[in-house]
């Protein structure tokens, strides 16, 4: 599991307002992806600019999970996704049209420990041949030691309901029981084929078993192993394995040098492959690989983030791969969970090649993009549920999330922004009297582009009570005030103004507002 966190205006002056409200998501035929052969980084980019892509979820009804920790999708035209559950040691099935499965695909809880938070059913795979050879491969913290666990379970058929535990082939072991966190435990298969893992560091904090730099340990790595019948053994060593030819190194290890990689993903377009690494008390990271590029070292413990972390197990001349994006624990911030490239249909008009991530503390959602220069486009595109622990696609690329407590699974959508137009305000108070005042507010568009449908908010805050309004729909619900548009003054084109006021009473002051709100962008002066 990741790691959880420690007890860590306006006046009658003119000001420069930002409109944005929410619209419909685009939508765009399959086709335009480039795992199609659409768009790509390389080429004109047509797709909505990512400050202008906000994430959506959507509860699915798959409630009540036992911790979930995986995603996956079976890829042989059912339609099914296998979940794994962390705390009970189960593989559900879940379909989009018939919901989760009361029974489970496979039940090994006898042999898992999942008494470490972080410990337990952490990561699932289906080979790319599922329909024609069915079997799962799974990774799991082992009952007793902890020692981390890559097996396989073969199957009769893809359809098969449940899957007998005591067929499990255990592939590839890790001893890992000096501590019960970093375990990893990410599963996938890569476009070559070839079988993926991540193991952590080991646990505790700060590397204190020197294991993320030691290349004769498998902690603190991802692994690339052949696990197809032709190899002959229970899984073999791809000959383009970096340390292939060293005999200080294991030959299983396929990049190096990380805390906590408890999520990555590869893009379906390119085959690149996308690292997401817990950091230790300031930094959280994603880092990017090319198809193909083994060896890296991300620098762990040497480095965190962008930043060094201990100068002390730093070599001189080390060639560290720093993250393409890092984020700090601000914002209640502490956990980066990984996620998925968006390659589905239903979006691929506006996040076509997006890759979609999000903190498991905060909720916060990020977007990235590579340019196709060497340089990435990052935003932070709205928010998910809290407790995210996986991402995974279906077979048609749309993408969903589970959460851990609650238990769930969401679907994760997008929807568009529309670009931002720029306005000035003039709030005047025409009149006042006794208790009563009038006061007009006036909005002018100094944007290129009309605004299409306005709604202006602000708030009252010296006891102001509206009565009455012109020009505009006003409405108040406790110290806020609407004015809406009447229709026919909807549009205010570009260098044009619109004009409205209100009438009303105050107490204790008439004061102007501090900030305006137009269709939900605020302006502070």
């Amino acid at each position: 599991m990741p790691n959880h966190p420690r007890a860590r205006r306006l006046t009658a002056a003119a000001c420069a307002l930002v409109f944005a409200a929410l619209s419909q998501a685009g939508t765009a035929a399959a086709d335009d992806s480039p795992a199609a052969g659409g768009q790509d980084a390389s080429a004109a980019d047509t797709r909505l600019p990512l400050e202008r892509l906000q994430v959506t979820d959507t509860r699915t009804g798959a409630d009540r999970l036992a911790r979930p920790t995986d995603i996956e999708s079976t890829g042989d035209g059912s339609g099914r996704m296998l979940v794994t559950e962390k705390e009970d040691g189960a593989v559900r099935v879940y379909h989009p049209d018939t919901g989760l499965a009361a029974d489970p695909l496979l039940d090994i809880g006898d042999r898992i420990t999942s008494d470490g938070n972080e410990q337990g059913l952490l990561g699932i795979a289906a080979p790319p041949d599922f329909a024609s050879d069915p079997e799962i491969y799974v990774a799991y913290t082992a009952a007793e030691d902890g020692t981390l666990t890559l097996a396989r379970f073969p199957m009769d058929s893809p359809d098969q309901a449940t899957v007998p535990a005591d067929g499990e082939e255990v592939l590839l072991t890790e001893e890992h029981g000096d501590y019960t966190n970093h375990n990893g435990g990410e599963v996938e298969f890569g476009p070559d084929g070839h079988l993926y893992w991540s193991l952590g560091d080991g646990g505790d904090a700060g590397d204190s078993l020197d294991n993320g730099q030691d290349l004769t340990s498998l902690l603190g790595t991802i692994v690339r192993v052949d696990v197809r019948d032709s190899c002959g053994d229970a899984y073999c060593v791809p000959e383009d394995n970096p340390f292939v030819s060293d005999d200080d190194a294991r030959s299983e290890i396929w990049a190096y040098g990380l805390r906590n990689p408890w999520r990555f993903s590869f893009d379906p377009a390119d085959g690149s492959l996308w690292i997401a690494d817990v950091g230790q008390g300031s930094w959280e990271e994603v880092n990017h690989l090319e198809a193909g590029d083994g060896g890296t070292n991300f620098g762990w413990p040497c480095r965190e983030g962008p930043d060094e972390f201990d100068a002390d197990r730093c070599e001189s001349g080390g060639d560290y791969t720093d993250p393409v994006f890092s984020y700090d624990h601000l914002d209640g911030n502490c956990s980066v969970t990984g996620g998925t490239v968006y390659r589905g249909g239903e979006y691929a008009g506006i996040a076509d090649g997006t890759y979609v991530m999000a903190d498991y503390c905060s909720g916060n959602a990020w977007g990235i993009r590579p340019t196709g220069d060497g340089d990435y486009t990052t935003e932070r595109i709205g928010e998910l549920p809290i407790q995210v622990t996986a991402f995974g696609a279906d077979a048609s690329g749309e993408l969903y999330a589970v959460t851990d407590l609650p238990g769930g699974l969401h679907r994760v959508g997008f929807e568009a922004l529309p670009p931002p137009v720029y306005c000035t305000v003039d709030y005047t108070v025409d009149s006042e009297w006794g208790d009563g005042f009038t006061a007009s507010m006036e909005v002018t568009n100094t944007g290129e582009d009309p605004v299409e449908g306005w709604t202006a908010r602000w708030d009252y805050t010296g006891g102001q009570q509206v009565s009455d309004g012109w020009q505009a729909d006003i409405t108040q619900e406790g110290t806020t005030v609407s004015a809406a548009d009447l229709g026919w003054n909807a549009t205010i084109p570009a260098g044009e103004s619109r004009r409205f006021g209100v009438q009303g009473t105050f107490d204790g002051g008439n004061p102007a507002p501090e900030e305006f709100r137009v269709n939900g962008s605020v302006c502070e002066g």
